[in-house]
Parts: C-alpha cells; sequence; structure tokens
C-alpha cells in the first residue's frame, strides 16, 4: 500500500523509451535542457547548470504571450544516473511562492525503458500544485520526444 500524497505534494511518474544515463544527462547538460524544458509553446532560452552538490542551476523559458520566466535552484543530491534532488523556486510567480524540493529516480526496466518518478513540494494551495501538474507534464511530453530521438540516435 502506498503512502497517500499530502495537498502539498506533487507526484509524476512516466516510462519513456530510453535508458536512464541519457535521462539523467538531458536533465543536467544545459545543451539538452534547453531542448525539452517548458511546456507546450514554451521554449527554454537559457539554462545554466553546476552540477555539484551545492551547485546551482538557472533557466528561462519564454513564451510570445507571457514573455520570460525565470527559475533556478541548488542541487542537494546527486546520484548518477539514478537520482537528483533540486530546490526549485520561480524569480517571478504569486506572492508567497515558496521555495520546493524536487526529488527525481530513474529506474530502468527490463525492456531497455526507464520510468522517472518525479516528487515536488511543498506547494502554497492546492491550485499552485495543480498549475504544476499540466506545466510539468507538458515538459515531461517534450522530454519523453526528445529523449526517445536522442536515444536512437545513439544505437544507429
Amino acid at each position: 500500500m502506498s503512502a497517500r500524497l499530502a495537498d502539498d505534494e506533487l507526484l509524476i511518474s512516466r516510462t519513456f523509451d530510453a535508458p536512464a544515463a541519457l535521462m539523467f544527462e538531458l536533465w543536467t547538460d544545459p545543451a539538452h535542457f534547453k531542448n525539452w524544458m517548458g511546456p507546450g509553446k514554451y521554449e527554454c532560452r537559457h539554462a545554466e547548470i553546476e552540477l555539484r552538490v551545492g551547485g546551482a542551476y538557472r533557466g528561462m523559458i519564454y513564451a510570445d504571450d507571457t514573455g520570460e520566466s525565470w527559475f533556478g535552484g541548488i542541487y542537494r543530491e546527486i546520484e548518477q544516473p539514478s537520482r537528483l534532488v533540486f530546490t526549485f523556486k520561480w524569480d517571478t510567480g504569486p506572492s508567497g511562492e515558496l521555495e520546493t524540493l524536487v526529488t527525481i529516480t530513474f529506474r530502468e526496466e527490463r525492456d531497455g525503458r526507464t520510468t522517472m518518478t518525479f516528487h515536488q513540494s511543498p506547494f502554497i494551495n492546492v491550485e499552485r500544485r495543480d498549475a504544476h501538474v499540466g506545466g510539468w507534464n507538458g515538459a515531461f511530453d517534450k522530454f519523453g520526444a526528445y529523449a526517445e530521438k536522442r536515444s536512437k540516435e545513439k544505437t544507429q
């Protein structure tokens, strides 16, 4: 029996046709990160990553109708290629926006696919949490397509 999530927690689990090492790289290499970060119409125009415990990352997603949205945080744990833990905070957003903690695990399956589990908390309210569900799933749609493309390129 799994534990019930609190109202201030977000949990997304998705399986992709790519190895864990590649998926870890897509999260930690700015050249790759810029190719998928941001839901739908958003494009990631800036990514800086200092991949070490205590290192910072900073990014910016952009859409014509909303302009620039900057975010960043600090790496807390790095276990290549299976786990990343970092803080996340929007530079702009609703008053009282909290810094959240993101934990991502990558578990390779027997069929060469990898399950990515994404956990983020705490959120100031259920509405902010739910707004992130759509945003992250939109970004993960792009992540999956990019990961599968890169995985196929590496095997050819």
